[in-house]
C-alpha cells in the first residue's frame, strides 16, 4: 500500500533540515570587515552572512511543543549556521556533511529511531541520498526540478521566506497537534520549557 504524506507525516518524531536555499535563499554574502594588525596595519577578514527566517524559529517552538526534535545538515561550514542553530537550540548540528546519510545514521543511533521516523527537507541533488530514504521527503518550493519530482510534499513558501515553517506545520497538521501547539506557544499560563527559551541571535554569552 502507498502511504500519502499524510500518512508519512503523522510517524515523524525528527525533522532535519539542509541549510542554504531551505532555511536560507541560498544566497551566500562575503564581506570584507577591515580588522587591524598588531603593528596597527589594517587588513580585511572576509565574513560570511546570511539570512534566515523568524518564521522558521516560531516553526521550531511549534514542532518541540509538539514533541519533536529538529537538527540541520549541511555540506557548508559556516559560522552562521553555527550561531542560528545555537539560538534555536537546535539538537542535531551537522556541518562539512558531503554524504548526509553519515550523519543521519548517527542520529538514528543515537536517539532509537527509524527512517520512517524521520523527515528531511532539502533543495538539490545533494539531499536526494537522505530524501530517498527517509519517512517524509519535503522540497522546499525553489527546489531543483530533480528533487521536487521524489518529494512526497513541496512547500508553497521558498526557502528562507518560511519554508520551514511549512514542512513543520504539515507534519503538525497531519498528527491533530497544530492548533494545539499553537495554542499553547500563545497562552501566558503556560511558560514555555526551557528548551524553547527566548533566542539571543548572535551573543553566545
Amino acid at each position: 500500500m502507498t502511504l500519502s504524506a499524510q500518512d508519512r507525516a503523522r510517524r515523524i518524531k525528527i525533522i532535519l533540515f539542509d541549510v542554504d536555499g531551505v532555511l536560507t535563499n541560498g544566497n551566500i554574502w562575503i564581506i570584507p570587515v577591515p580588522v587591524a594588525g598588531p603593528d596597527g596595519a589594517i587588513t580585511s577578514k572576509m565574513v560570511e552572512a546570511k539570512g534566515y527566517s523568524a518564521h522558521d524559529g516560531a516553526g521550531v517552538t511549534l514542532a518541540r511543543l509538539g514533541g519533536m526534535k529538529l537538527g540541520i545538515i549541511t555540506k557548508r561550514i559556516s559560522e552562521t549556521v553555527a550561531l542560528r542553530a545555537r539560538d534555536l537550540k537546535l539538537e542535531f548540528v551537522y556541518q562539512g556533511q558531503a554524504f548526509k546519510m553519515q550523519a543521519v545514521r548517527e542520529i538514528m543511533a543515537q536517539e532509537g529511531v527509524t527512517l520512517d521516523e524521520i523527515a528531511y527537507v532539502g533543495d538539490d541533488v545533494i539531499d536526494l541520498p537522505v530524501m530517498r530514504a527517509c519517512g517524509l521527503a519535503v522540497a522546499v518550493a525553489n527546489a531543483r526540478e530533480q528533487v521536487k519530482a521524489e518529494a512526497h510534499y513541496v512547500t508553497p513558501h521558498r526557502g528562507g521566506d518560511g519554508a520551514g515553517r511549512d514542512a513543520i506545520e504539515f507534519i503538525l497538521e497531519a498528527k491533530g497537534l497544530l492548533e494545539q501547539c499553537i495554542a499553547a506557544s500563545i497562552d501566558e499560563s503556560n511558560p514555555l520549557p526551557p528548551s524553547i527559551d527566548i533566542g539571543k541571535g548572535g551573543d553566545l554569552k
